[in-house]
């Protein structure tokens, strides 16, 4: 029951809120980055969902997204570069209805950085290299693989099979 409730309340937060940044946040991000490119050009690489997950930092439905219910071998790479970030290895079933992680493959391809919009006080996961939002992190993962829950938008994410 407690659980129900949990997906519930996080289900509303997000139908009210969403998950999205203001522009100038969302530039503060990416400006001065290795693989950072302009919102110009990042629509002419990404489809129009990544778009708005990566760039515009929204996010997608829950349970209503192509890898929150996966289960192949592989890994999960950036859908703006390309770069290995997530494994299967390391993916659990959260109950959330996102595809959730308990670590990035190699945590120099991603950061954590504040994100207090909405009256909310989260830890957002981008990549390292662009900028571009892929979820948030929550400290309610396995206990016995080290407590994080990498919540990630399949949006921002192409699985590649082994």
């Amino acid at each position: 029951m407690k659980r129900t409730i949990n997906i519930l309340v996080i289900i509303m937060l997000i139908a009210f809120c969403g998950c999205q940044m203001s522009n100038g946040q969302s530039s503060k991000l990416t400006q001065g980055r290795p693989k950072s490119k302009t919102n110009e050009e990042w629509k002419k690489i990404l489809t129009s969902n990544q778009y708005y997950i990566m760039v515009e930092r929204g996010t997608e439905p829950p349970f209503k997204n192509s890898y929150f219910d996966m289960h192949d071998k592989g890994v999960f790479v950036s859908a703006a570069t390309g770069d290995v970030l997530f494994s299967s290895d390391d993916k659990f079933d959260s109950g959330t209805g996102w595809p959730s992680f308990v670590k990035a493959v190699d945590a120099k391809k991603i950061e954590i950085v504040k994100d207090n919009t909405y009256g909310m006080s989260r830890n957002e996961v981008i990549e390292k290299s662009t900028g571009l939002h892929l979820g948030h992190v929550f400290d309610d993962g396995p206990a016995d693989r080290g407590g994080k829950r990498f919540c990630m938008n399949s949006g921002a994410l192409i699985f590649k099979k082994k």
